[in-house]
């Protein structure tokens, strides 16, 4: 899982179309309240991401998981 500072975010939505599993959604939308606490609380505890990894090998099984979160979040990074 990756976050987004929303206090650093300019609104472009460049990430929205480069997420693979479309789990990104603008901060204007109804239910992204629960996000937009998230994101400010981990982005500013998780470390900077500057470089492309590869994807976990698992990442294509999670791909289609519904309801991930808060079942399966973790808070280490």
């Amino acid at each position: 899982m990756l976050v987004i500072d929303p206090e650093i975010c300019i609104d472009c939505g460049v990430c929205e179309l480069e997420c693979p599993v479309e789990a990104i959604l603008p901060d204007t939308k109804e239910d992204a309240g629960v996000w937009l606490e998230l994101n400010s609380e981990y982005s500013k505890k998780w470390p900077n991401i500057t470089r492309k990894k590869e994807p976990p090998p698992d990442a294509d099984a999670w791909a289609d998981v519904k309801h991930k979160y808060p079942e399966y979040f973790s808070k280490k990074p």
